[in-house]
């Protein structure tokens, strides 16, 4: 559970999205905040500012929503460790990188299935709706809107790689090689 009490109305959105990385969801599932470049917010803009201009929202209630989600968000992760377990078990574990196309021709876990409009299909259409389905990426910070997605597929066991592949290298097997993504120069 991440702790709230360092972030109050006078934190910035900066701040907010370290301490809750998925806070940009929960603003925008409960209060259309964030969403698109009309309703966006700045990495500086202060949640109270935020608020204030989004029909004077309650700072307070807004963090605690915020909160509340990423509390319910964190239960759908699994630890490195737990998604290796997983797949030395005897129960199905299936993983998919959601990863660009050149992340995953530079690193990838074996026997995963890198997301594509091919592969999509043949998950939705051949895959049990039972198995353990781990979804990864980078860093973890997004795929939890693809668990999203595959739960309302119907998927009854949908997990995120806590961290991504750079937590699997650093936890599990240092031989998957971490890399760090560069900023595109505009």
């Amino acid at each position: 559970m991440s702790d709230a009490s360092n972030i109050t109305p006078q934190s910035t959105m900066k701040e907010v999205l370290e301490t809750f990385p998925w806070a940009q969801r929960a603003l925008f599932r409960h209060y259309h905040i964030g969403g698109c470049a009309s309703c966006a917010f700045q990495p500086e803009e202060t949640v109270e500012a935020l608020c204030q201009r989004n029909e004077n929202l309650d700072p307070n209630e807004v963090i605690g929503k915020i909160q509340e989600c990423h509390d319910e968000d964190s239960k759908v992760l699994m630890t490195a460790m737990d998604v290796s377990e997983a797949l030395q078990s005897d129960a199905p574990c299936r993983l998919v990188d959601i990863r660009t196309s050149e992340e995953w021709d530079a690193v990838k876990l074996e026997g995963a299935v890198h997301m594509s409009q091919e592969s999509m299909q043949m998950i939705l259409t051949q895959w049990p709706r039972e198995d353990l389905l781990v979804i990864y990426d980078h860093m973890g910070r997004n795929s939890l809107d693809a668990a999203t997605y595959f739960q309302g597929q119907g998927f009854k066991n949908v997990r995120c790689l806590a961290g991504g592949i750079d937590a699997w290298s650093r936890e599990v097997d240092n031989s998957v090689a971490r890399y760090r993504l560069e900023p595109l120069e505009g």
